[in-house]
Order: structure tokens, then C-alpha cells, then sequence
């Protein structure tokens, strides 16, 4: 364990304590130096289990959580249900994006966890990501970026690029929206849904009929996608280089 969590996380603190742990990185990133600040869950028997490894979920949160305080992060989505759990068999780590970047970049992203997951006893095998509007959006960008990272992903009201969807076929993914969406359309889900069924691929849509943009409540509140994520493996594999980024979009 790296010192920077022996000294932040108290031995047998109760696992809500642990979505109250603000941590940072300097990275380097294509030359550039970047400062990452994130939270960091650690589910409830990390400290006391040495010998075991743990699932792990990579969370991105929306626009409206952009910003310098990290408490923002625990709002909305993943971050908001776990504040409330009584139990999450995950690691979890919830980066927040500063005000000046428009979307998240999957170079830093992967960059943050070269840096931080060899201090975590991952499971490099059952590794997720998932993410809310902006972040939904992420989440299709950093899967089409490193589609052999993670073994399954859950994009939830957002956008990808239907172009680059057969890079994904291999990658199973269950996206959610909201049918009265007038944020982010429905269709920007279901026309990737579409596309990765086009190509063979493993994909789940669902598609909330009374619910507009925020769908990511219902969902994070529901435990049947933590079950569907660790019923997927992966095979480690090396890990491809990062191509260009596509769109972008607010």
C-alpha cells in the first residue's frame, strides 16, 4: 500500500468513510504535466484482507461536476449512491475534470491508472468503467481508445461515434437512457446500440420510458449492473496505443 493511503485511510474505518478520501496525481502526459484530483472508495475488508484482490470500477461524472472541489463529485451518480451504501464490493476511483476541459481524455485517464493501480490490489481481470452525460460520453471515448482494458463497460446518457463502434464488438456493454432526454437524445444511445448489434457485438440498452436525462439514479441504484459487471472477465492482453480523439461535444 502506498504511503499516501496508509496515512489518508484509517485502519477499520466503516466503508462510507471511504468516498471521503480525496487524493491527487501529478501525471505526465504527452509531455504535458497534469494534475489529477480523484476519489478513492476502498470496499470493506481491503485493509484487513491483504491477500485478496478486488474488482474495480473507473467512474466519470457529467459536466455539471466539473470544477476544483472533488465534493462535487459525490452529487451525482456513483460517487452519490456510494455515500449511501451499507456495502460495495469495488474499488472505486471517480476523477473530476477541471472547468477549462470540455471532455475527458482517455490518454489521461489510462495514464492516472498506470500510475495508481499498481498501489491497489486490483483485479486486472474484471476492471469496469462507467459514466454519466459527459462522462457517458467518456466512457465510449476511452473504450474505443483501450477497448481490451476493461471487461465490460456501462455508458449512461451519453454519446459516442457509431464509426468507431466495431472496435467494441469484443467489449460487452450495457447502455442506459432516459426516453425524455432533451439533453443528450435518446437516439445518440441507441444508434451506438444499434451499431455495435450491426457488428456482432455483446450490448444491453435500456431505455427508461418516464425518465428523462437523469436515468443514472435508477441505474446506480439498481444492483443488477454490478452483478452483470462481475460476470465479465478478461484475458489480459497488451494494451494498444491511444489513437487521435474524434468529436468533441459540450
Amino acid at each position: 500500500m502506498c504511503i499516501a493511503l496508509a496515512a489518508t485511510v484509517p485502519a477499520g474505518a466503516h466503508p462510507r468513510t471511504m468516498t471521503g478520501v480525496p487524493l491527487q496525481k501529478k501525471l505526465q502526459v504527452t509531455g504535458r504535466t497534469v494534475t489529477v484530483r480523484y476519489l478513492l472508495y476502498l470496499p470493506a475488508g481491503y485493509l484487513s484482507d491483504s491477500g485478496r484482490k478486488w474488482p474495480f470500477i473507473l467512474f466519470l461524472h457529467g459536466s455539471t461536476e466539473k470544477g476544483n472541489d472533488i465534493g462535487i463529485v459525490r452529487r451525482k451518480g456513483l460517487p452519490a449512491y456510494l455515500e449511501k451504501a451499507r456495502s460495495f464490493p469495488f474499488i472505486v476511483i471517480s476523477p473530476q475534470l477541471p472547468l477549462e476541459k470540455e471532455r475527458w481524455d482517455p490518454q489521461e485517464m489510462k495514464t492516472l491508472l498506470d500510475v495508481v493501480l499498481p498501489d491497489l490490489r486490483v483485479d486486472r481481470d474484471r476492471m469496469y468503467l462507467t459514466g454519466l452525460s459527459l462522462g457517458g460520453n467518456g466512457v465510449w471515448r476511452m473504450a474505443e481508445s483501450f477497448p481490451d482494458l476493461f471487461a465490460a463497460i456501462a455508458p449512461i446518457a451519453g454519446w459516442g461515434d457509431v464509426g468507431k463502434a466495431k472496435v467494441l464488438k469484443n467489449l460487452p456493454v450495457w447502455a442506459f437512457h432516459g426516453a425524455r432526454d432533451t439533453n443528450v437524445p435518446p437516439e445518440e444511445s441507441s444508434d451506438m446500440v444499434d451499431a455495435l448489434r450491426k457488428d456482432g457485438g455483446e450490448v444491453r440498452f435500456t431505455l427508461y420510458p418516464d425518465l428523462d436525462h437523469d436515468c443514472w439514479t435508477a441505474t446506480y441504484q439498481n444492483t443488477k449492473l454490478y452483478d452483470w459487471f462481475l460476470k465479465h472477465h478478461r484475458a489480459r492482453t497488451a494494451m494498444p496505443s491511444l489513437p487521435r480523439a474524434s468529436r468533441a461535444r459540450g
